[in-house]
């Protein structure tokens, strides 16, 4: 009997192995915070969001497929002043090294694969850029940048739900919602910039938005 199970195991390694695909992938990001909503559509202009990374397929039985992506990630979002603060961010950017497992779900029809995914993922923040805006009002923005900046958390986790579609199982084409959890700054760290501040940023809702991206698989 284990002599049994090790072979279907063996089997089963081995069809995944002759199913997998190695691929390149890269497109589209658009994003958004809690304080911009009602901007939303600044999201689709004046920010350069993209993303690129490697990906490897591995179909499996019942339509399945598993997808591992290693990704650069480029997030950010125009913003508006919260009411009552002076000074404050007119822009962020985070750029991000991410994790995803995607899992897809679809039919196989020979030249096309229809398919849903869901993809969970996490990351790393390795740099930001908050732009800041005072009006007229003698600030030091350097330190309110940094202090922004330091602020950030750089953990970047979250999920990703969509669908896509595969050619002749070179060429895929998925869109996606994805959001990332947990807020966007650390209250505590928030301290340092002020009280206004805090009140206004320290709520904030992470990135979320739409990803188009398309893949060539060998």
């Amino acid at each position: 009997m284990k002599k049994i199970l090790t072979l279907i195991v063996a089997l089963m390694a081995t069809t995944a192995v002759a199913h997998a695909q190695f691929g390149i992938i890269g497109g589209w990001t658009t994003s958004r915070t809690s304080i911009n909503t009602k901007n939303f559509s600044e999201n689709f202009k004046g920010l350069d969001n993209f993303h690129a990374g490697i990906a490897y397929k591995v179909k499996l039985p019942l339509g399945f497929a598993v997808q591992p992506e290693l990704t650069y990630e480029m997030k950010g979002a125009k913003i508006d002043h919260p009411d009552g603060v002076f000074v404050g961010l007119s822009s962020t950017k985070a750029h991000c090294i991410e994790l995803g497992m995607g899992v897809q779900w679809g039919v196989d029809l020979l030249v096309v694969r229809p398919f849903l995914v869901a993809e969970p993922f996490v990351g790393y923040q390795f740099a930001n850029k908050e732009v800041i805006s005072a009006g007229s009002y003698p600030m030091d923005i350097d330190g309110v940048t940094k202090a922004l900046n330091d602020a950030k958390n750089k953990l970047d986790y979250g999920i990703s739900l969509g669908g896509g579609i595969e050619l002749v199982r070179h060429i895929q084409l998925t869109v996606k919602w994805y959001k990332n959890l947990g807020p966007l700054f650390n209250e505590g760290k928030l301290a340092s910039v002020g009280d206004a501040v805090v009140a206004a940023y320290k709520d904030t809702k992470n990135y979320q938005g739409i990803k188009v991206t398309l893949g060539i698989f060998f």
